[in-house]
């Protein structure tokens, strides 16, 4: 924990002169997302609201706003948790993401699209990949389909989605092979990218629907090995 608590007092900076819940919570979801914190961290309001220079009812304020996000759940008499997800909750969210994902590339309209961003977070992929960084790979991954909900344009689905993928993540701190989970879908989002690039939005729209069915799939199968080991 005094590991994770540095960082957090890092962060401070981040706060600026207005500390809001609502950064806090941006700085928390973050820690979060990058495994700073793991599914099943009891999160202590004392040491977290003193390595950000924030009040308790600030810290508790952020505390609820992840917890409405479903990234922490509160405990009666013991306080609060990061999350961990059970198989329904990693099934639920790839049902979210096919739904929207799909729905994003189906209603793109004509090409040509604006692709810099997803092209970056294919090129980003790449280099995890030779570097062999396989959880910056993950990071990458998330990073691909964070900007290919942002082709939509719009600010509510990116919002929801951030949610989602935020969520993701943590059921990807479960899993004990990062490499066999990221590795085999880098290809495919270069795939995805380049029907894009070709304007063909239905074969994208296919090869994504079929990525996250596969993905499901494979998540699930570890997932629930892991948990049932852990139990």
């Amino acid at each position: 924990m005094a590991e994770q608590l540095a960082g957090l007092a890092d962060d401070r900076a981040l706060l600026g002169r207005t500390s809001t819940a609502e950064r806090v919570s941006d700085i928390l979801r973050s820690r979060i997302a990058d495994g700073y914190f793991p599914p099943g961290t009891r999160l202590s309001e004392d040491s977290i609201g003193g390595a950000l220079g924030v009040s308790r009812n600030t810290l508790r304020e952020a505390f609820r706003l992840l917890t409405h996000e479903r990234l922490l759940v509160h405990e009666l008499n013991r306080g609060v948790f990061v999350r961990v997800l059970t198989v329904e909750d990693v099934e639920d969210i790839y049902r979210t993401r096919a739904l929207v994902e799909c729905a994003v590339v189906r209603g793109l309209g004509e090409p040509p699209y604006a692709l810099e961003s997803l092209a970056a977070a294919v090129t980003e992929g790449q280099l995890a990949s030779v570097q062999k960084d396989w959880k910056e790979l993950g990071t990458a991954n998330i990073h691909f389909h964070r900007e290919l909900v942002a082709l939509a344009g719009s600010e509510r689905t990116d919002e929801l989605m951030r949610s989602v993928f935020a969520e993701l993540r943590l059921a990807f701190h479960v899993v004990d092979d990062p490499r066999r989970l990221h590795e085999p879908y880098l290809t495919r989002n270069q795939q995805i990218l380049q029907a894009l690039q070709a304007g063909d939005r239905a074969g994208a729209e296919r090869l994504l629907a079929t990525y996250l069915d596969d993905s499901l799939a494979r998540v699930v199968e570890v997932y629930r090995r892991r948990v049932g080991e852990e139990g």
